[in-house]
């Protein structure tokens, strides 16, 4: 690898920032399109979520046996295989005629996007073996994925404004078709020299073990934790998870390393990608309905109004190296993750006629720190890999993104769902089919409410709007107090690293990878 030119390097870098901006595009696309879904395909409550979130799901827990797997057959052919995937998922999602198709069809796409992702960022170490290079890389990569999950309701707005909700799958027909000829002639291919045995159990495990434990804290945060499956799911998911650590370190050739989990920076980083995901994730799904069903926003005016977010993700992302290198990943980590928590928690006091430029405020601020964090994150995994694990580390990063991208949803749509819920106040008179109806999500209220006299209309439409802008405010402030808490885990976690005006700019501050001068973590 360290025969390429700048130029192939620089070229090479352009086709990964295409694939990761592809798939972080995917996870947000949609938000905008929920209540088009809605009145077109009639999905239940729980169906509007699991098509929100099964992408997110299937991809956390596939991304660590697909980056284990990419060590061992080839990053480029893996990448290049997932994205043929990709986009025959995009084709089944795009003509689904039911709810249940749909759910399916994101789980594909989840399948396939786990294929991606850990190439990208593995790829990176491999193209650039220059530190300062990397870092840059890194940041550019950053910037890629975070602005693809911020650009997402940009990109579902205009489509929305001239085309059906399916629309959003078919546009990465093209882009994928652009990458897999980029692709096959611009990226080298790169493997570990010596894998060893992929072991298929720990797949199993790995999957029902993340599975099993978001899947029962969506569902409680949805019905309380009384059903006998929230227990049954939590459980079985703690259990596989379990035995998966215990059999990663008996394992001569792991799956997952877990051993890299002693190193504070790589813990820090996973859990604060982790957790600023949520708030991110769960401020589009909630506010993008927010803008359209209470405020009456067009899907691409919606979009529009969001764009500060996306703005402010690209600078994140490009500025992190220069902001570690003159404050060190302590600070940084630790006031973008306050950064967020406090724009996040502006939803706290949103009314439905608040102006808009308190919102844009929060999403310019929540943008930028999550730029900083995820590709700080993503520098200091990395780092702390060596470097023939480098699809495998670079997977648990991912996986950290796309769980907490579906435990925003989860939770934040899960809490906004049942406040909303308890809150409806429907009118006397109302037929009992619509009012079971409209209790579903504020998109079949608002598609209720037009079917009924003016009389019930109007009334249902006030509560409904009323009601979700509680949850709204509820959850808000929870994603907050999770950031806040993230905020004071990587404070501590960071503790006792060298002060990095000490060290060699470009490895003090855990951005990139130089063995030989990385500061020392405490055991």
């Amino acid at each position: 690898m360290n025969t390429l030119t700048a130029r192939q390097r620089w070229t090479g870098l352009a086709v990964l920032v295409l694939a990761v901006t592809v798939v972080a595009l995917d996870a947000t696309v949609l938000s905008l399109a929920i209540p088009s879904i809605s009145e077109t395909l009639r999905p239940s409550g729980t169906q509007l979520l699991w098509i929100g979130d099964s992408y997110s799901f299937v991809l956390a827990g596939l991304l660590v046996s697909m980056g284990a797997l990419s060590d061992r057959i080839g990053r480029k052919k893996l990448l290049l295989a997932g994205s043929a995937a990709f986009g025959a998922a995009s084709l089944l999602a795009a003509y689904a005629p039911s709810p249940g198709w749909l759910i399916l069809a994101r789980a594909l796409l989840g399948v396939a996007g786990a294929t991606i992702m850990p190439s990208t960022l593995s790829l990176i170490r491999s193209l650039f073996p220059d530190d300062r290079e990397r870092a840059t890389a890194i940041g550019i990569w950053g910037a890629a994925a975070t602005a693809g999950a911020a650009l997402g309701p940009v990109v579902g707005g205009v489509l929305l404004e001239h085309f059906w909700w399916g629309s959003v799958f078919l546009l990465n027909i093209p882009v994928l078709i652009l990458l897999l000829v980029s692709g096959a002639w611009l990226l080298p291919e790169s493997k570990d020299p010596k894998p060893g045995h992929w072991d298929v159990l720990s797949v199993l495990l790995s999957m029902v073990g993340v599975i099993g434990v978001v899947y029962a804290i969506k569902e409680a945060a949805a019905h309380g934790p009384d059903r006998w499956d929230v227990p049954t799911a939590f459980v079985l998911g703690a259990a596989a998870l379990f035995v998966f650590v215990r059999r990663q370190l008996r394992l001569e050739t792991p799956l997952l390393d877990v051993r890299l989990f002693r190193d504070r920076r790589f813990t820090a980083a996973v859990s604060a990608s982790l957790i600023s995901l949520v708030g991110l994730s769960g401020v589009i799904f909630v506010v993008s309905q927010y803008l359209q069903l209470v405020r009456g926003y067009q899907p691409l005016q919606a979009g529009l109004a969001e764009l500060p977010a996306f703005a402010g993700s690209v600078v994140g992302g490009l500025l992190t190296a220069l902001i570690a290198r003159r404050f060190g990943a302590r600070k940084t980590l630790t006031v973008c993750l306050l950064a967020m928590g406090l724009g996040v928690g502006v939803l706290g006091w949103l009314a439905q006629d608040t102006a808009y430029l308190l919102l844009a405020a929060s999403f310019l601020l929540v943008g930028t720190a999550e730029g900083v964090v995820y590709t700080l994150g993503a520098g200091l995994v990395l780092s702390a890999a060596p470097a023939d694990k480098a699809g495998a580390a670079s997977a648990v990063s991912e996986t950290a993104y796309e769980l907490g991208t579906a435990l925003g949803i989860a939770l934040v749509g899960s809490v906004v769902g049942s406040i909303y819920t308890s809150g409806l106040s429907v009118p006397a008179g109302t037929d009992p089919a619509a009012a079971a109806r409209a209790g579903e999500s504020l998109g079949a209220a608002v598609e209720t409410a037009q079917g009924l006299p003016p009389e019930l209309g109007h009334p249902l439409l006030a509560s409904a709007r009323e009601a979700f802008v509680h949850g709204m405010n509820n959850a808000g402030l929870l994603a907050a107090v999770l950031l806040v808490g993230a905020a004071v885990m990587a404070w501590w976690l960071l503790r006792g690293l060298s002060d990095p005006k000490a060290e060699p700019a470009a490895a003090a501050d855990g951005v990139v990878d130089a063995p030989a001068a990385q500061p020392k973590v405490d055991a």
